[in-house]
């Protein structure tokens, strides 16, 4: 991982900032709200067991991580929408997507 000027919060915080979204904090998370849609925000600079509940997720980590959490949380057969975004130096990002079926 290179250098980061900003933490994944603030890195979180602003991506969602930019896409429209009111963004608060919940804890050690931040909630995006958008009309009628709420995501919860988790950041997570290193993979870790994923909450067993909500509805609507995003999961902030660094880009090298991605593959990493993605395989936790198929493993893991959570029951809920989910999104990675990969954070690149530079305040870059990258977004891995899967739905629930």
């Amino acid at each position: 991982m290179g250098t980061v000027t900003t933490s994944l919060s603030q890195q979180a915080q602003s991506i969602f900032d930019d896409l429209g979204y009111d963004v608060s904090t919940d804890g050690g998370e931040l909630r995006a709200t958008r009309k009628w849609r709420v995501v919860q925000i988790t950041p997570m600079p290193e993979p870790r067991d994923p909450p067993s509940s909500g509805e609507l997720r995003c999961f902030v980590t660094w880009e090298e991580r991605v593959g990493d959490l993605e395989r936790r949380l198929i493993g893991s057969d959570v029951d809920y929408e989910w999104a990675i975004i990969g954070v690149r130096d530079g305040n870059d990002y990258v977004v891995a997507r899967r739905s629930v079926t």
